[in-house]
């Protein structure tokens, strides 16, 4: 697979955190109800923290109480790729960031939620940077 950004993986090591390593770029989940955005109501544009490339926002943000911010939409269709993730003895969707191929969460589909797209984009917070609206 080709990005628009690609790094060589020493570079990703000095630029990122050993947890933002660790989940941008090696696929891990920082743990439940831990994360800097499970709960933020705050409006604005969240990016990926590897390349900046916005990813969703906070209109599109819900309670999911699965303890990951959680989005129903993301910002454009193209900003997120959707993967088969046979990991862990399950298979689930991986969700990568279409600009840089780094791991965002994973999305699931027909859970119950009242959402207009009856989907989950289970997000890492340390996946993403909120820049808030100024107003």
């Amino acid at each position: 697979m080709s990005y628009d950004v690609e790094k060589p993986d020493e570079q990703w090591r000095a630029e990122l955190g050993p947890a933002e390593y660790a989940v941008l770029r090696q696929a891990a989940t920082e743990p439940a109800f831990t994360g800097e955005y499970t709960d933020t109501k705050t409006k604005g544009v969240y990016s990926c923290r590897a390349c900046g490339a916005e990813l969703f926002t906070s209109d599109t943000k819900f309670e999911s109480h699965c303890g990951w911010p959680s989005f129903f939409d993301p910002k454009d269709t193209d900003a997120v790729e959707l993967i088969e993730d046979r990991s862990h003895g399950m298979v689930r969707t991986e969700v990568r960031c279409a600009r840089c191929g780094s791991h965002l969460g994973h999305v699931f589909e027909g859970e119950g939620y009242a959402t207009p797209t009856d989907q989950r984009y289970c997000i890492n917070s340390i996946s993403l940077r909120l820049t808030a609206d100024e107003s």
